[in-house]
């Protein structure tokens, strides 16, 4: 882990970071699982952020005014969350065109979560394809 990374990790009230650890750990299974290439670890934003070849950034992070969510933001400029809403819209609450918002003491539904982390690294090559190829 990059040491700005680690520092904003650090950064976070205890609850905060334990469900950011496990939101990075999706991530980077997804992209192990999936085979998306390397992944690019950084700070964008202010924000913890993944990226791909290929793809669209991956940001998650913690609000204090809203301590008991997590989130994970995509570019809104793309049809990400809007496929999203139309295949899993009963799992996930998001915020706008921009973010799956995460109740902090439940599980996260991982299956689905990794499935929406792959289509955005790879969004570049799915971006053409109805419902992004789902």
């Amino acid at each position: 882990m990059d040491a700005l990374v680690k520092e904003k990790f650090d950064s976070y009230p205890k609850e905060a970071r334990s469900k950011l650890t496990r939101l990075r750990k999706i991530i980077l299974q997804a992209g192990a699982e999936y085979n998306v290439g390397p992944l690019e670890e950084s700070l964008k934003w202010g924000e913890l952020s993944y990226f791909a070849q290929g793809g669209s950034a991956v940001r998650i992070g913690w609000r204090p005014k809203l301590p008991d969510k997590g989130y994970i933001f995509f570019q809104c400029q793309t049809k990400l969350v809007e496929t999203f809403r139309e295949i899993y819209g009963d799992i996930f609450e998001f915020e706008g065109k921009r973010a799956i918002v995460l109740e902090m003491d439940k599980d996260i539904p991982t299956k689905e979560l990794k499935h929406c982390v792959y289509l955005s690294l790879q969004y570049h090559k799915l971006k053409h394809l109805p419902l992004l190829g789902v």
